[in-house]
């Protein structure tokens, strides 16, 4: 590539199966805390509002790149935002088989009960946030953007 050439593009991040899992129950347990009792009374009410629904779109975004480990930054995050976009308007369909699915608590957690324009916000700042935090993370442990090595110690 010539020294023009957008160096985002070249990034292809390394991800480690375990890390991702980690982060992946992490994000669950945040997510299933945001709903908590504990949670309404200790923090503020806009965390509790929309936290949960943030988180499941971070979610996505890390099940997708578990899934796929190769898939570039760019189209991970398109791909969890598109795909979060269509549970969300699935919610606006109701037919009794799909509505007897959602009363079923797990399923309610991936599919969701009901529409909300507010959700669309916060899953494209879940999927930011996981996207961010991912290439921020590979900018840094990158050799290339890190002269002395991942670990700052020059040999």
């Amino acid at each position: 590539m010539s020294p023009g050439s957008d160096v985002r593009a070249q990034v292809r991040p390394t991800r480690g199966r375990l890390l991702l899992l980690f982060l992946m129950i992490l994000v669950v347990a945040l997510g299933l805390g945001s709903r908590s009792r504990m949670a309404a009374a200790h923090l503020p009410r806009f965390l509790t509002d929309y936290a949960g629904d943030t988180l499941w779109a971070s979610m996505v975004y890390l099940c997708l790149i578990f899934a796929l480990p190769r898939l570039p930054v760019r189209l991970a995050a398109a791909w969890a935002l598109g795909l979060s976009v269509l549970v969300e308007l699935s919610q606006l369909i109701h037919t009794p088989w799909l509505d007897a699915l959602r009363a079923n608590r797990f399923a309610a957690l991936v599919l969701g009960r009901g529409f909300l324009a507010s959700d669309l916000v916060c899953y494209a700042a879940g999927v930011a946030l996981a996207a961010g935090t991912e290439l921020l993370l590979s900018w840094r442990r990158s050799p290339t953007s890190n002269p002395a090595g991942a670990s700052g110690i020059r040999a």
